[in-house]
């Protein structure tokens, strides 16, 4: 009976121990993730509580960087930073815009038809073409900013708006996601029989494939137009003239006025402004289109 209970007592011991890890990696994960939440958010939160602040307050005030002042200085930040300088800011803005929808939309169509090319047609070249681009997405995209603006150069295009649009619609890490993404969503022996029925390749894509390929086309949507909204070396490099400027590269122009302190031109309260404003379209893009941006995701980890 004595060794019934001692072995009962050990298998729970035994049972309780594995438990107890289990929590313990539990607890230090959950934590690891809550620092990394706030690592993210804290940015995101100073840029909320500093559009609210007047410039002398950015600096020097009762509430600290991350907090609140006594004086809440939005509406007037709101409304400087449209009527500074005689509204450019609401030009960036356009720009901006332009920039990203003639990107995104350009880059997603392209990378769509690459990326269902490479998974679902086979023809000579097409591991060494795809090579290719896995390769290109290493490179850092701030290396390709010299030999563009020399190649821009050489065709006239520089202080134009294709000198930044054109760049953009080259996607790499867009044609990959397409591809891997059809491979999975669209079964061949379904074109297959689109084709015994008499489908040409055409109808097939935009009756049979593209349907199925909605989750990849909002994923690499959101991909392309944030990173074109984002984009800052290009239009640095290739625009002299302030009208053509993105938001970006303009409240850039703004921080270097302010640190040389030109005429006595200290805007810190607009440029923490702009930068909010500048970012309420894309977290209105993602909120909007989440379900299919997480179905597309989803997809590729699994691959």
């Amino acid at each position: 009976m004595a060794t019934i209970t001692r072995n009962t007592s050990s298998t729970a011991s035994d049972a309780r121990r594995p438990a107890g890890r289990a929590g313990g990696r539990r607890i230090g994960s959950h934590t690891f993730l809550l620092l990394m939440a706030l690592y993210f958010v804290v940015p995101l939160w100073f840029l909320v509580v500093g559009s609210t602040k007047s410039n002398s307050g950015l600096f020097v005030g009762s509430g600290g960087a991350l907090w609140f002042n006594s004086e809440f200085s939005l509406v007037d930040n709101v409304r400087g930073l449209f009527e500074h300088q005689g509204g450019i800011y609401w030009i960036w803005l356009r720009n901006s815009f332009v920039y990203a929808f003639a990107g995104g939309v350009g880059s997603t169509v392209l990378a769509v038809l690459a990326g269902y090319g490479l998974a679902k047609y086979r023809f000579k070249g097409r591991n060494a073409y795809f090579a290719v681009l896995l390769g290109s997405v290493m490179v850092p995209l701030t290396a390709l900013t010299i030999p563009t603006f020399v190649l821009l150069s050489s065709l006239g295009l520089i202080n134009t708006m294709w000198a930044v649009v054109l760049p953009s619609l080259l996607s790499p890490i867009g044609v990959y996601l397409v591809r891997v993404y059809s491979q999975d969503a669209i079964p061949d022996e379904m074109l297959d029989a689109g084709r015994v029925d008499g489908a040409g390749e055409l109808r097939l894509f935009f009756r049979v494939a593209l349907p199925l390929l909605r989750p990849a086309v909002v994923t690499v949507l959101l991909l392309a137009t944030v990173f074109s909204w984002n984009n800052f070396f290009l239009p640095l490099a290739v625009l002299r003239d302030t009208d053509l400027l993105p938001v970006t590269v303009g409240l850039n122009q703004w921080q270097a006025l302010s640190n040389a302190g030109a005429g006595g031109e200290q805007v810190w309260n607009l440029i923490v402004t702009g930068a909010l404003v500048s970012i309420v379209p894309l977290i209105a893009a993602f909120l909007g289109l989440q379900k299919y941006w997480q179905g597309g995701l989803s997809l590729g980890a699994i691959k």
